[in-house]
C-alpha cells in the first residue's frame, strides 16, 4: 500500500482534480472539504478514499480527520493545502469580514494543516507538505489587495518552514498558479471586480488554466526522490500576461 496523501479543498478545482491523479496511481486518500456532496461525487469511484467535512479554520476538526485517516492508512506522506478563497474588491469599500475570511483560510488553514502533520514528518525524516499558493503571492493585482495579501503570506510561511525542515528531510513545496478555470469566483461580491476580472479573462481567449495541468505539476513535484525538493513552480495560462 501507498502511503496517505491528504488534499483540503478536494470538493472542486485543483483539489479534484488532484485527487483524481494521486487516486488513479493508487494512493490511499483523505479528500477534505466544505461540501459533503460535492466530496461525494470527487470520491465515488475512488478505491481507498476517505472523505469529511472540514474547516481548515479549525484545529480541532482538522486534526481528529486526519488522525482517524492514519488510523487507517498509516502516516501522511503528502498534504496539499489546497483550500483557499479569493473574494476580491478595492480596500476602500470591501467589507473587512471578507479580508478576514481570506486571511483565515488561506494563511490560518495551512498553518493549522502543516503543523498537525509537520512534527510526524520530522521525525521520520520523511513526508512532504505541498502549499497551493498563487501568482498573487508574488505580483500584485487590481481589486486583489487582500487575497495578495493572504496568498504573499503563503509565500512567506512556506520557504520559512522549508528552511525549519530541511535538516530533517521534510519538503514544503509550492505551487503559484495563475488565473484557473476553477469555483474560486463564485463567491466574489464586488460586481466591478467580477466585471474587470472576466475582462481579463477576455484577453486570454475567455479561457483560462485547465485545473488538470496544475494536478500534474503537483504529481511530478511529488514524485521526485524525497533527497529533492521543487521548491516553487509558477504556473499559468500561455497568454496569461501579468
Amino acid at each position: 500500500m501507498k502511503n496517505l496523501v491528504v488534499i483540503t479543498g478536494a470538493s472542486s478545482g485543483f483539489g479534484a482534480e488532484i485527487a483524481k491523479i494521486f487516486n488513479a496511481d493508487g494512493y490511499p486518500l483523505l479528500l477534505l472539504g466544505r461540501r459533503e456532496e460535492k466530496l461525494a461525487e470527487v470520491a465515488k469511484n475512488f478505491d481507498n478514499v476517505m472523505t469529511d467535512t472540514v474547516d481548515v479554520t479549525n484545529y480541532e476538526q482538522f486534526e481528529k480527520a486526519i488522525r482517524k485517516a492514519e488510523v487507517k492508512y498509516g502516516k501522511t506522506d503528502l498534504l496539499v493545502n489546497n483550500a483557499g478563497v479569493m473574494l476580491l474588491g478595492n480596500v476602500q469599500n470591501q467589507d473587512p469580514k471578507e479580508w478576514q475570511t481570506m486571511m483565515d483560510t488561506n494563511v490560518m488553514g495551512v498553518l493549522n494543516g502543516t503543523q498537525i502533520v509537520l512534527n510526524d514528518m520530522r521525525e521520520r525524516e520523511h513526508g512532504t507538505i505541498l502549499n497551493m499558493s498563487s501568482i498573487a503571492g508574488k505580483k500584485t493585482f487590481v481589486n486583489h489587495a487582500a487575497y495578495v495579501a493572504s496568498k504573499f503570506g503563503v509565500h512567506g510561511l512556506s520557504e520559512t518552514i522549508r528552511e525549519e525542515s530541511a535538516p530533517k528531510n521534510v519538503r514544503i513545496m509550492m505551487v503559484a498558479p495563475g488565473a484557473a478555470e476553477t469555483e474560486l469566483l463564485t463567491h466574489v461580491t464586488s460586481k466591478s471586480a467580477l466585471n474587470d476580472y472576466e475582462a481579463w479573462k477576455d484577453t486570454m481567449g475567455g479561457i483560462t488554466l485547465d485545473p488538470k495541468h496544475v494536478a500534474e505539476t503537483v504529481k511530478f513535484m511529488y514524485d521526485m526522490p524525497q533527497e529533492v525538493n521543487i521548491r516553487e513552480v509558477d504556473i499559468a495560462a500561455t497568454k496569461q500576461d501579468s
